[in-house]
Protein backbone atom coordinates (compact mmCIF):
# COMPACT_ATOMS: atom_id res chain seq x y z
CA UNK A 1 0.00 0.00 0.00
CA UNK A 2 1.56 3.36 -0.88
CA UNK A 3 1.78 6.28 1.20
CA UNK A 4 -0.90 8.60 2.19
CA UNK A 5 0.04 12.34 1.66
CA UNK A 6 -0.80 13.76 5.04
CA UNK A 7 -3.52 15.53 5.27
CA UNK A 8 -3.44 19.77 5.70
CA UNK A 9 -4.06 19.94 9.87
CA UNK A 10 -0.66 17.32 10.31
CA UNK A 11 1.11 19.14 7.81
CA UNK A 12 0.26 22.79 9.61
CA UNK A 13 1.29 20.84 13.22
CA UNK A 14 4.62 19.42 11.78
CA UNK A 15 5.22 22.60 10.31
CA UNK A 16 4.97 24.63 13.05
CA UNK A 17 7.32 23.40 14.98
CA UNK A 18 9.77 24.90 13.43
CA UNK A 19 9.98 28.67 15.29
CA UNK A 20 10.79 29.89 12.32
CA UNK A 21 7.72 29.33 10.59
CA UNK A 22 5.08 29.72 13.84
CA UNK A 23 7.50 33.29 14.21
CA UNK A 24 6.16 34.25 10.57
CA UNK A 25 2.65 32.12 11.18
CA UNK A 26 2.02 34.45 14.08
CA UNK A 27 2.58 37.38 12.41
CA UNK A 28 0.57 36.82 9.44
CA UNK A 29 -2.29 35.15 11.41
CA UNK A 30 -4.22 39.16 12.52
CA UNK A 31 -4.27 39.73 8.62
CA UNK A 32 -6.01 36.33 7.94
CA UNK A 33 -8.23 36.75 10.82
CA UNK A 34 -9.11 40.26 9.01
CA UNK A 35 -9.64 38.78 5.62
CA UNK A 36 -11.68 35.81 6.63
CA UNK A 37 -13.57 38.18 8.62
CA UNK A 38 -14.15 40.80 5.50
CA UNK A 39 -15.51 37.81 3.31
CA UNK A 40 -17.43 36.16 5.86
CA UNK A 41 -19.39 39.92 6.56
CA UNK A 42 -19.70 40.09 2.75
CA UNK A 43 -21.29 36.72 2.37
CA UNK A 44 -23.45 36.83 5.01
CA UNK A 45 -25.32 40.14 3.62
CA UNK A 46 -25.70 37.77 0.40
CA UNK A 47 -22.84 40.01 -1.59
CA UNK A 48 -20.43 38.72 -4.10
CA UNK A 49 -17.51 41.35 -4.86
CA UNK A 50 -19.15 42.85 -7.88
CA UNK A 51 -21.85 44.05 -5.22
CA UNK A 52 -19.37 45.33 -3.31
CA UNK A 53 -17.32 47.00 -5.81
CA UNK A 54 -20.44 48.71 -6.99
CA UNK A 55 -21.56 49.51 -3.47
CA UNK A 56 -17.97 51.11 -2.93
CA UNK A 57 -17.56 52.74 -6.57
CA UNK A 58 -14.77 50.78 -7.29
CA UNK A 59 -13.68 47.41 -10.17
CA UNK A 60 -14.34 43.70 -8.94
CA UNK A 61 -10.45 42.94 -9.12
CA UNK A 62 -10.41 45.74 -6.43
CA UNK A 63 -12.65 43.86 -3.86
CA UNK A 64 -10.71 40.73 -4.70
CA UNK A 65 -6.86 42.46 -4.04
CA UNK A 66 -8.37 43.69 -0.94
CA UNK A 67 -9.99 40.46 0.33
CA UNK A 68 -6.29 38.28 -0.68
CA UNK A 69 -3.95 37.69 1.83
CA UNK A 70 -1.57 38.08 -1.17
CA UNK A 71 -2.02 40.82 -2.19
CA UNK A 72 0.88 43.39 -2.61
CA UNK A 73 -0.70 45.91 -2.12
CA UNK A 74 -1.71 47.03 1.91
CA UNK A 75 -5.39 48.67 1.83
CA UNK A 76 -6.01 51.97 3.38
CA UNK A 77 -7.43 52.36 6.79
CA UNK A 78 -10.44 54.22 5.27
CA UNK A 79 -10.89 51.73 2.53
CA UNK A 80 -11.58 49.20 5.02
CA UNK A 81 -13.53 51.20 7.25
CA UNK A 82 -15.89 52.25 4.23
CA UNK A 83 -15.87 48.12 3.32
CA UNK A 84 -17.50 47.46 6.77
CA UNK A 85 -19.85 50.57 6.93
CA UNK A 86 -21.47 49.45 3.69
CA UNK A 87 -21.94 45.62 5.42
CA UNK A 88 -23.33 47.34 8.57
CA UNK A 89 -20.17 47.52 10.65
CA UNK A 90 -17.67 49.94 12.02
CA UNK A 91 -14.03 49.04 12.37
CA UNK A 92 -12.31 48.62 15.39
CA UNK A 93 -8.54 48.69 15.82
CA UNK A 94 -6.92 47.31 19.02
CA UNK A 95 -3.33 47.11 19.84
CA UNK A 96 -1.94 43.67 21.94
CA UNK A 97 1.56 43.92 23.43
CA UNK A 98 4.25 41.07 21.81
CA UNK A 99 4.46 37.94 23.72
CA UNK A 100 8.09 37.58 24.48
CA UNK A 101 9.99 35.23 22.09
CA UNK A 102 10.66 31.97 23.98
CA UNK A 103 14.90 31.85 24.28
CA UNK A 104 16.32 28.65 22.35
CA UNK A 105 19.67 27.65 22.95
Amino acid sequence: MADQRPTFKAFKKEALRNPDVKAAYDELAPAYAMKRDMIAMRKAKGFTQEDMANLLGTRKSSISRLESVNSENSPRLSTVEEYARVLGYRLKIEFEKNKPSPKIN
